[in-house]
């Protein structure tokens, strides 16, 4: 890229930042084997505003739905 272009588009990049040597991508396939974003919609994310409170209600989810198919089984 020329440098005139990046301190023109981006004045938070300062002078002594060299990128010249880095891999694009380079993580980026770790970074998505550890990574889940899941997106609420706005109603839903109105009732679970945080990670727990939805992790609570799925482990709950999850409890109920393991009861019933034990008692199918049965």
């Amino acid at each position: 890229m020329n440098q005139e272009l990046n301190k023109e588009t981006d004045s938070d990049m300062l002078d002594e930042y060299d990128f010249s040597n880095g891999v694009r991508g380079k993580y980026v396939e770790r970074f998505a084997k550890s990574c889940n974003v899941i997106v609420l919609d706005p109603d839903v994310a109105q009732i679970f505003p945080d990670s727990e409170s939805v992790n609570q209600a799925l482990r709950a989810l999850a409890e109920i739905i393991r009861n019933q198919a034990d008692k199918a089984r049965s």
